[in-house]
């Protein structure tokens, strides 16, 4: 409804000579009814979703967050009725596009497909003195998909049969050895620290924007190591391009029975790298939870289980409740490792 300028003015006289009591009363009215109208306006809005949905992956492709992002996008376009579209923000370990959904709208049409530098990051922020990129709390939650080992990797033409082998040779010539990884205090990063630490040698490591990027860096012979996700490299080993010397779990990997963890190796050392959904803090229960109950669905569609798998992670669904609190969990362990870091050159 639109009030001419003369009629606006006339209202305006009229209130200024009423007594406070008439307009207290006109004003508490007025609120109503604004209110009413709102909830109106609000009530008869199209539901959600009612437009094209993001999925920010903070890596380039080719890495475990993109490879879990893909399938999952395709069942979640499938299950709300509106494409999602994977939009890649690389950049600081992840922190680029961590921090770009935990600004975004809370609408829930920006979504976030993490690792779990997600519980890192915000605690290097502190140790380095910079300005924060986002705050866990920024970011809730929704589902975990994934949760592997760390798989150590080099090229299958390396002179390393084995971790002893590697090791030994790291202890004859410290720092020779070199390693990339997705960014400082990233989750190809940690798990080498937690190494050196525990078989007492050194590496120098070498920061790319990305998995993706830095296993690039390995097949063309610019490092000489990654650790990283089954997934980013099982078609190499496959493929007899690279070769497996150790792994971060408690057990053997079904898809790499021959491949000893570190534990017998006598290192003490366990490392995870999951991947799980999150949206803005202040995305409205009634959203999160529509696309928790998409989300649930799509961690039992038949592709999506099928595409993960075949990359070589088998799926380890968590739901909204468990995923928050193993998040809650796995921020504190991190954040008593990076402490332990400290700031990095």
């Amino acid at each position: 409804m639109i009030i001419s300028e003369n009629i606006f003015f006339k209202i305006q006289s009229r209130f200024v000579s009423m007594s406070v009591t008439y307009k207290t009363i006109i004003t508490i009215v007025f609120g109503l009814w604004s209110s009413s109208l709102s909830s109106f306006v609000f009530s008869q809005s199209a539901p959600y979703p009612n437009k094209p949905i993001t999925l920010v992956v903070p890596f380039p492709p080719g890495g475990v967050a993109d490879i879990v992002a893909r399938p999952v996008a395709e069942a979640l376009t499938r299950e709300l009725g509106q494409t999602v579209l994977v939009e890649n923000k690389a950049g600081a370990g992840g922190g680029i596009g961590m921090g770009y959904v935990s600004r975004a709208k809370p609408d829930g049409y920006t979504l976030l497909m993490a690792l779990s530098s997600i519980t890192v990051i915000p605690e290097a922020d502190l140790v380095v003195g910079r300005s924060p990129m986002f705050a866990l709390s920024d970011l809730k939650p929704i589902a975990r998909f994934t949760a592997d080992p760390t798989v150590l990797v080099v090229r299958a033409d390396a002179p390393w049969r084995n971790l002893k082998e590697f090791l030994d040779d790291a202890k004859k010539r410290p720092n020779a050895i070199n390693y990339g990884s997705s960014g400082n205090y990233g989750t190809m990063h940690v798990p080498m620290v937690m190494l050196e630490a525990g078989a007492g040698v050194s590496f120098t490591h070498v920061p790319f924007t990305g998995a993706g990027p830095a296993l690039v860096g390995l097949l063309s012979g610019q490092i000489d190591a990654v650790a990283s996700g089954p997934t980013t490299v099982m078609q190499n080993i496959k493929a007899g391009k690279l070769r497996a010397l150790a792994q971060w779990g408690n057990n053997r990997l079904e898809l790499l029975p021959e491949v000893r963890t570190l534990a017998e190796e006598g290192i003490n050392v366990q490392y995870a790298q999951w991947s799980g959904l999150f949206v803005p803090s202040g995305v409205p229960d009634p959203i999160v939870q529509k696309i928790r109950a998409a989300t649930k669905i799509v961690a039992n569609d038949t592709r999506v289980r099928e595409n993960i798998i075949g990359a070589g992670s088998p799926l380890q669904y968590l739901d909204t409740t468990e995923f928050e609190r193993y998040v809650q969990a796995d921020s504190k362990k991190m954040s008593e490792l990076v402490k332990r870091m400290g700031k990095l050159d």
